[in-house]
């Protein structure tokens, strides 16, 4: 008989891979595999489509191994497998590098560029490394057809994808309602999970935090939480790297299975007498452990050595439903806000074993809210339209923008004046020097003025940056 494989007397995958790619181009494999069927009908493969703007890595061979691994199997089980490759022509690295080579702004397409020189500059530029891609396709053996790959700018794909749009929305299986979505005003666009992933995006900063104090209101719910203290009040305290986002507030969450105390103290900054609630892990982190013993007579505004006192114990949910004051007064949200509520996402790592919510701001936030049926913090527009406190520029919404109707009713101007219409953080308006006070530093000293602080400092934090 004669030999029906090679034999290769050291082993040398290189060469072994080149081998098999000749005699699969000789036989023309590829195609043969497609045509040779046994009746048991198509098992189409779409590839989810690679950005020829970037080049291909060792994932995309391992990815696309995969793939090809399972339209072989098909194929060997006697279907038709038809493999269309795609090229993936959309994303905001696209459109930010082209910017960066022509050097304009999102604001520049229309009056510096037309739109049809910006849209065919990104074209080109997406498709910049197709060639790499192509021989990376042929030299790892991957079988797809890339003669007639579908292309997300060709417009006959988008017409397709608007007409099955079209059929979704005829059925009635879209709906409208909101999501939490990264947002980068300096690009004037959302940014895809994909995007916040990439190399340095996230970077440490030294930003302002504080520990804000909420005000607890007495009821049956609250009434132990008020027992055998000297002060009127009792807040609960939460930490929060964000405090532009405080006057969005709406809630608190807590961990059911979490162990909260009462603490006795006094206010660092006022010198107030408080009794707070925080998580009972964190107490030393809150108040150190070496001035427990400080004698509550002897304190004095100023002095470094706060007194404080542990009155007792319980777990979080018996917090559950208690209501508080609401923070900051600008807006009025719906009915139902300023609620404590339970959430699996609570820890004692940092802060206070508290969680400030707010329901536009963060996707643990939204998803607790539509749990307790939680108001998010909206405003109305002159145009109509609801959105959050702060607009797409990062800016806190002006009144001047608000509905007339919306701000009698549910606007306070006179604690918003001097808020409304500023950046949320400097980065956001170049205009303003980066050493003014930012509105998160506003915020944390009106609430300090106002004796519901306890803490303000800079600490380094973690964001994403465009």
């Amino acid at each position: 008989m004669g030999k029906r494989f090679p034999e290769y007397k050291g082993l040398d995958l290189s060469l072994v891979n080149k081998d098999i790619l000749k005699l699969w181009e000789k036989n023309d494999t590829f195609h043969r595999s497609i045509r040779e069927l046994n009746g048991k009908g198509e098992f189409v493969f779409y590839e989810g489509p690679p950005s020829a703007n970037g080049m291909p890595g060792i994932h995309h061979v391992m990815s696309r191994t995969i793939k090809d691994a399972i339209c072989r199997f098909k194929a060997q089980c006697g279907y038709e497998v038809k493999r269309k490759a795609g090229w993936d022509t959309h994303g905001l690295p696209v459109e930010l590098g082209v910017e960066k080579t022509l050097g304009i702004t999102k604001e520049d397409i229309g009056t510096k560029i037309s739109i049809e020189e910006y849209n065919k500059a990104c074209k080109v530029d997406v498709m910049k490394y197709t060639d790499m891609w192509e021989e990376l396709t042929h030299r790892m053996g991957y079988w797809i057809n890339m003669d007639h790959p579908y292309v997300t700018y060709d417009n006959r794909y988008i017409e397709t994808l608007w007409w099955l749009l079209k059929q979704l929305y005829s059925g009635g299986f879209l709906y409208q309602g909101f999501t939490i979505q990264p947002y980068s005003p300096a690009a004037g666009t959302g940014l895809s999970s994909h995007e916040l992933n990439l190399p340095g995006c996230y970077r440490d900063v030294k930003d302002t935090t504080c520990i804000a104090q909420f005000r607890l209101v007495k009821d049956k719910k609250s009434e132990f939480l008020f027992k055998n203290i000297d002060t009127a009040d009792v807040h609960m305290m939460a930490w929060t790297t964000t405090p532009w986002t405080l006057p969005s507030n709406t809630a608190l969450a807590v961990g059911r299975e979490i162990s909260y105390i009462r603490v006795r103290s006094f206010n660092p900054y006022t010198g107030d007498p408080i009794t707070v609630v925080i998580a009972k892990d964190l107490l030393h982190s809150m108040f150190p452990g070496a001035n427990a013993g400080a004698e509550f007579s002897e304190y004095k505004q100023g002095d470094k050595k706060i007194p404080f006192r542990v009155l007792d114990e319980f777990s979080g949910s018996r917090l559950e439903g208690i209501t508080y004051e609401q923070l900051i007064d600008w807006v009025k949200p719906d009915k139902g806000a300023f609620r404590v509520v339970t959430g699996d996402f609570v820890t004692t790592e940092d802060g206070t074993g508290i969680v400030h919510i707010a329901p536009t701001f963060g996707a643990d936030d939204y998803r607790v809210s539509k749990e307790f049926g939680l108001p998010p913090m909206l405003v109305k527009r002159k145009d109509g339209t609801m959105g959050p406190m702060v607009d797409k520029r990062g800016y806190m919404v002006p009144i001047s923008d608000l509905d007339i109707q919306f701000v009698r009713e549910r606007v306070n101007p006179l604690s918003y004046k001097g808020f409304e219409g500023r950046p949320v953080k400097n980065e956001y308006d170049p205009n303003i020097p980066p050493e003014a006070d930012t509105l998160d530093v506003d915020i944390a000293v009106m609430l300090k003025q106002q004796g519901k602080d306890f803490r303000i400092e800079k600490q380094i934090t973690s964001y994403p940056h465009c």
